[in-house]
């Protein structure tokens, strides 16, 4: 599974005594749940922006004790939950950017076309605003713009458009309309590919309501910093648009940044990371028919090989 792959990269920096290994995107808690059990010796620090994933998530890892710190926080927040946990560099970092299934499953969070539910997909039920507000309140091409960027939805101008004209009949409030309103406004052809036709449009709205890949950009770097040097970071990522900022980081941490043609690197100039994957890991024809969801996970890894130049 690429559940195993990720603790398999990680386990060389969190089989020491003492090493503490943060868990982004906390969600249930299983892949806490792995990374204490098969690493006794570790400390788990977990974040998630979502109450009820904590409450739920904190059940199941109430048998460690002390070794599992759950914070309600988004993973952009690293920095400044390190800083209070008074933890200044850790061994490990998890990263899997999938939305969980407690959320795709629970009817009333709208994440999911396959059943009608309000339209809302907000993360944190507490703050920012929900999918439905997108709809009915955004311009038509900050619509189009959010289709095609996050979605890669090919059809964003007739979808917009449709949306557009229903919007002024009767605000959104509910998935059921808007995935019918997809489906009528695709043409034959763009319905037989790929699954649901509306896939790619929940996507983007999940992604522009949550500011996933803005708080992605910020995420990544930071947890790069926040890494010891041996530590290592594992990222598994759903979306092409994911792949691409943790793809661009990690390149720039493992390049040489000297000005060509010094005959010895200073150090400064040297690599700080170590790629761990080949390009990104795909997950094996069996996973994929074991559970659909993990179809377009691509899994990158890294090492922190030297301090960041003063």
């Amino acid at each position: 599974m690429m559940l195993q792959r990720c603790l398999d990269l990680l386990a060389p920096a969190l089989e020491r005594p003492g090493a503490v290994v943060v868990d982004c995107t906390l969600g249930l808690g299983g892949h806490s749940e792995a990374l204490l059990t098969r690493f006794p010796e570790a400390r788990l620090v977990a974040l998630d922006r979502d109450k009820e994933a904590l409450r739920l998530s904190g059940e199941r890892l109430a048998p460690f004790g002390d070794r599992a710190t759950l914070v309600h926080a988004v993973y952009d927040e690293l920095p400044d939950v390190l800083d209070r946990l008074e933890l200044p560099r850790v061994q490990g970092v998890l990263f899997d950017l999938g939305v969980s299934s407690m959320q795709l499953d629970e009817a009333g969070r709208g994440f999911a076309y396959a059943q009608d539910a309000p339209l809302d997909m907000r993360m944190d039920q507490t703050a920012g605003i929900s999918a439905a507000e997108v709809l009915n309140t955004y311009p038509a091409g900050e619509l189009v713009r959010i289709l095609r960027a996050y979605g890669e939805e090919k059809q964003a101008k007739r979808i917009v458009s449709a949306i557009v004209r229903e919007r002024a009949k009767e605000p959104f409030s509910n998935s059921a309309r808007l995935v019918e309103l997809i489906r009528d406004s695709l043409p034959q052809a763009a319905k037989r590919t790929g699954g649901n036709p509306a896939k790619r449009t929940f996507q983007a709205l999940r992604i522009e309501v949550n500011g996933e890949l803005t708080v992605l950009e910020r995420a990544i770097p930071a947890a790069v910093k926040a890494l010891a040097v041996e530590g290592r970071i594992a990222v598994l990522s759903y979306h092409s648009l994911e792949d691409r900022l943790v793809k661009q980081v990690f390149a720039a941490g493992a390049a040489n940044t000297a000005p060509p043609g010094l005959p010895v690197v200073p150090e400064r100039y040297q690599p700080r990371l170590k790629l761990l994957t080949r390009g990104a890991e795909l997950p094996t024809e069996e996973e994929v028919a074991e559970n659909r969801r993990a179809a377009p996970a691509r899994l990158r890894g890294a090492q922190r090989i030297r301090e960041d130049a003063e």
